[in-house]
């Protein structure tokens, strides 16, 4: 098999997992699952991963579009989960993902005269030096006028001084996909659109899931030897996560990123789940225009309990963010109008002009699947660093963690998978070894140094302009070719899609015929980020997306519209929230997205 997420590798997928049993079978399609598949794939394992939604649905989509150590993990002198990330840092930077990750400079605005630069000068001198190698420019101090002079945006009487420091960007949800078509290029089967209903179980051993294939409406059994579950705020238990007396949620939701629906799995026979319990913490990001905020640096600042970042994001700047725990369904995370007030009233303690509501662009909330606390405490103050329960036999259950080390999280999960393998009924005969994913480049990453050398070629021969084709080699890296291949044949493809913000008609087909987009939804919020780009949420651009997107995957105009439909309607229901005071109120309106979800394939599950 190839690396082609198409509706023919999909299909291929189903059949594989229904007719075979397989060594692992992932449960999850955000970061942490696809980075699992791609480990168990490269140990030579058979694989198999469901996604109820699709890859990155959920908050694997909506973080802070950053591979960084943590600054704030570093304050809080959790020294091993900053070295942890920083090297993860490095290796995506240099060898994994340099067409995906690239350094992003920071300003952090000094306050205090005399102890607060040697304070953060100090820790920003372990900050680079911790991950080893240097991967990106150190940290270098500035006076006030050195600040400003990066970034005129500010109020002067904001600062005294200031320090600059790297770290690292990325798309979120399109590393999800790269990390998915890497999985499919070591001969993993994916399935989006397919929804773990129960686990199936036998003697107290788990053996595999039922399933149902939510494009098709049929039922699947699939039958694993191990299964690992990689599914963030439905992961086990979770701490205050059920909706309160009178919310309103939908009578059911599909599961999380592939995993169970709100009744949960069959457990094991006369066996205790897994232990481990999750507390969802909401964070919310704000988008607006570049030309809003006069600076050459993302800027990090401090607030009451954590950190404000104003980030660098194309054409944008993304803000963020909130922590707050989110005490009602996973599904829906909701961002409020307390929450724009919230981010809105930080950054603009800092700004000349300030910004108001008029200018946001896009919003975005998502949930952490923290590791609940023994006993009660702030979401600000719960670790980072993830834990894996593998107590039921035949299941391994991951929750916590960052995106950063994502590797490290699939490697100990897979870890401990095949740690039941070696010793279990049936066990493995054959070594089974070691995770060698701090070797395997992701989809797009072979090749691509030379053509970012080569690019005003590339961009001559295709009748592009050069920073078209800088922004298509920053997406796809060495798969760009592929694109330009198809604009060839099919010149149309070389026309921004209207409405869009500048992606282009091709990157649309492409979703579809590589990427394992199944829903129009898929593409403007994913694929691309049309849903957070543009002021109208996509909506202009919905049809033209939809007419693209229907040759490809055998839509007829009745399923083309409804696909439309349905897409208005979610946009609808987040601005709704963004419109109430609060959460709960915020949760009500975003539930009115369940009555027009009702197409082939139901349900928004947000995870990281």
């Amino acid at each position: 098999m190839t690396a082609a997420l198409s509706p023919q590798h999909r299909a291929w997928s189903v059949s594989q997992m229904a007719g075979e049993t397989l060594d692992i079978l992932v449960v999850g399609g955000g970061v942490t699952g696809t980075g699992a598949a791609v480990d168990a794939a490269t140990r030579g394992l058979s694989v198999g991963l469901v996604e109820a939604t699709d890859f990155a649905a959920g908050a694997s989509s909506k973080s802070s579009k950053l591979i960084h150590g943590g600054l704030r993990y570093l304050e809080m002198l959790d020294f091993a989960l900053v070295r942890e990330a920083l090297t993860e840092r490095g290796l995506l930077l240099t060898r994994l993902a340099p067409h995906l990750v690239r350094p992003v400079p920071f300003l952090w605005p000094l306050t205090h005269r005399v102890w607060e630069r040697p304070y953060v000068g100090t820790g920003l001198l372990l900050y680079d030096t911790m991950g080893g190698r240097r991967a990106v420019p150190r940290a270098r101090h500035l006076s006030r006028t050195g600040a400003l002079r990066l970034a005129p945006a500010l109020r002067p009487d904001a600062l005294v001084g200031g320090v600059q420091f790297y770290d690292a960007q990325e798309d979120d949800a399109r590393m999800v996909a790269c990390l998915a078509r890497t999985a499919a290029a070591h001969g993993a089967a994916l399935a989006t659109g397919v929804r773990m209903d129960s686990l199936l179980t036998r003697a107290g051993r788990v053996t595999g899931i039922r399933a149902s294939d939510l494009l098709t409406g049929t039922d699947l059994e699939i039958r694993a030897r191990h299964v690992v579950q990689a599914t963030g705020a439905w992961t086990g238990g979770t701490d205050g996560a059920d909706a309160p007396d009178g919310a309103g949620g939908p009578e059911k939701t599909d599961g999380p990123e592939g995993a169970n629906g709100p009744e949960g799995a069959d457990g094991p026979e006369g066996a205790d789940g897994p232990e481990l319990r999750v507390r969802p913490s909401k964070g919310v990001h704000i988008v607006v225009p570049r030309d809003r905020i006069a600076m050459d640096t993302g800027l990090l600042t401090r607030t009451e309990k954590s950190v404000l970042f104003v980030i660098p994001w194309g054409e944008h700047w993304l803000i963020g963010d909130t922590d707050t725990e989110w005490p009602y369904d996973p599904a829906y995370p909701a961002a409020s109008q307390a929450d724009i007030e919230y981010l809105l009233a930080k950054v603009n303690h800092v700004l000349r002009e300030p910004l108001t509501a008029s200018d946001i662009e896009g919003v975005f909330a998502g949930l952490r699947p923290l590791v609940a606390a023994r006993q009660g405490s702030d979401t600000t103050k719960l670790s980072r660093e993830h834990s894996v329960d593998s107590s039921v036999p035949g299941l391994s259950v991951i929750a916590g963690g960052k995106y950063t080390t994502y590797r490290v999280m699939a490697r100990d999960l897979i870890d401990a998978a095949v740690r039941d393998l070696s010793a279990g009924p049936g066990k493995a005969d054959r070594a089974i070894p070691a995770s060698r994913t701090d070797q395997v480049p992701l989809a797009g990453a072979g090749g691509f140094a030379q053509m970012w050398a080569s690019r005003g070629e590339i961009a001559a021969a295709a009748g592009l302009p050069d920073a078209q084709v800088e922004r298509l080699l920053g997406r796809y890296g060495s798969d760009t070719a592929t694109l330009l291949e198809a604009m060839a044949a099919r010149p149309g493809l070389r026309e921004p899609l209207p409405g869009s913000g500048g992606y282009l008609a091709a990157e649309v087909v492409y979703a579809c015929t590589h990427e394992g987009a199944v829903r129009l939804d898929d593409v403007l919020s994913r694929r691309t980020r049309i849903t957070i780009e543009t002021r109208d949420r996509g909506a202009a651009a919905a049809p033209h997306a939809a007419a693209l997107m229907a040759p490809e995957l055998g839509w007829d105009p009745a399923r083309t519209q409804a696909e439309i439909d349905r897409y208005l309607a979610m946009i609808a229901a987040d601005l709704a929230a963004e419109r109430m005071p609060d959460d709960l109120s915020a949760y009500h309106a975003k539930t009115g997205l369940a009555a027009a979800d009702n197409g082939p394939r139901s349900g928004r599950a947000v995870r990281d």
